[in-house]
């Protein structure tokens, strides 16, 4: 007879299956930001292509749409919360899925660490709005760079923590920051589809009218960029009571944001010309709700905006975290990142890490200008980035389930066959299914 294990050989702590539908669509839709993306890059696409932004954004939707039905097959196949890395290092080889995690993870901190001061920056930009221009002796000065970062990761601090006490709680309270962007973001823009004075043209939907083949692909690669983040759901699919809850969050917010970047983008234009919209760059949200409205209502689409930089920042810490716990899970990366807090069911030393790592790097681009000139850079590189990770879990999805080509569209069968499965389909309508047929 075997005696009752002690303490020290007791069952190690695992991830809290907590999380639903709605966590993973507040998940993922925080991670895309679609407020941030939109006050931000439709004057930066405009500069770009012109008028013809609707166009590319629908474009970019098509294969976005088909990534995401393979990471829901995949993940119907191997839930996972490393899922690109463990996905591509499975059927591609280690060094794909080696590759497929560090870029995730490294554009991942980038981003971190780069909107850690815009965010501190929307925050002290509300501040000087309601009146608060000093504090202990500080000016609160939104053009500065040292204290903008400094208050932004104050607030990247405060998010840590509240990520590291549950994940339920995270989601809840992305939740009802979403409600109050997307309401802003609704009510300003269907104002500005009536009153705007731009007549709409069939040719902001055309991409052949885009002259200029570099400036097509430069516009393309930024409207992928705007969808970046809805994968953020299949990060927590260990934490989700049904994996295939994570694939129905995913698919909820890519399409709920499509339908938002589609509106905005007609919205912004017929408010507003193509000179007005390139000049205000990435104030063009803030510049609507001032053209608009009156104040307070005006700074309305400034606190919107304030709300989708914390939620996206926070939404980002989250996958990053749990990537690393795949990783340190294969021995990839050491055991100090496989720590599950034993009462909040979270990789807690791993976010904390993660958020000091960032840190460091945004005060570092503070003291060190050629670093930010850096980080700037690999910001705006960040949608070849996506794309290269996302097109290669694309890829190996078509790789395990190459026998499948050949079977009907919504045949497919139970987890444990796979890989591989010869009747397995990557269908949407096959890739959410928890029960097979």
């Amino acid at each position: 007879m075997s005696s009752a294990p002690s303490p020290s050989t007791g069952p190690r702590p695992a991830l809290r299956r907590s999380l639903g539908v709605v966590d993973g669509v507040a998940l993922a839709a925080s991670s895309t930001a679609a407020t941030t993306s939109i006050a931000i890059g439709m004057g930066t696409i405009a500069s770009i292509v012109g008028l013809h932004a609707p166009a590319l954004l629908l474009l970019a939707f098509l294969p976005v749409l088909g990534i995401a039905t393979a990471y829901a097959r995949l993940n119907r196949s191997e839930p996972n919360c490393g899922n690109g890395y463990v996905w591509v290092g499975k059927s591609l080889g280690p060094w794909p899925g080696f590759l497929t995690g560090w870029v995730t993870l490294v554009g991942s901190v980038i981003f971190c660490a780069y909107t850690s001061a815009i965010m501190g920056s929307v925050v002290l930009i509300f501040a000087n709005r309601t009146g608060l221009h000093t504090l202990a002796g500080i000016t609160l000065d939104p053009s500065s760079t040292a204290i903008s970062t400094a208050v932004g990761l104050v607030v990247l601090l405060a998010l840590t923590a509240l990520t590291v006490t549950g994940m339920r709680a995270t989601t809840r309270f992305q939740f009802a920051l979403l409600v109050f962007e997307y309401a802003v973001l609704l009510g300003f823009c269907g104002w500005a589809l009536v009153t705007g004075d731009q007549a709409v043209s069939l040719s902001w939907f055309n991409p052949f009218e885009i002259p200029d083949g570099t400036a097509f692909a430069q516009g393309l690669v930024l409207a992928v960029f705007f969808f970046w983040g809805w994968d953020a759901a299949f990060s927590v699919t260990e934490e989700t009571r049904k994996p295939g809850d994570s694939a129905r969050g995913g698919f909820i917010a890519l399409f709920a944001m499509l339908g938002l970047f589609l509106f905005a983008s007609v919205a912004f234009q017929r408010e507003m010309s193509l000179a007005e919209l390139v000049r205000n760059g990435p104030q063009a949200l803030p510049y609507l709700g001032q053209k608009l409205a009156a104040e307070p209502w005006a700074t309305l689409p400034l606190v919107a905006l304030m709300f989708s930089a914390v939620a996206s920042v926070q939404a980002t810490l989250i996958p990053t975290a749990r990537g690393l716990l795949a990783m340190g899970r294969d021995r990839t990366m050491g055991p100090l990142w496989t720590r599950i807090h034993p009462r909040y069911g979270t990789p807690a030393v791993g976010t904390v890490v993660v958020m000091a790592i960032a840190g460091v790097i945004a005060l570092l681009a503070v003291a060190l200008p050629e670093l930010s000139d850096m980080l700037l850079a690999a910001v705006n590189a960040i949608g070849l980035i996506v794309a290269l990770y996302y097109g290669l879990t694309a890829l190996a999805c078509a790789v395990r389930f190459r026998s499948a080509r050949h079977a009907g569209p919504r045949r497919h069968c139970s987890p444990s066959a796979c890989p591989p499965c010869p009747g397995w389909s990557c269908w949407a309508s096959a890739a959410t299914s928890d029960t097979p047929t």
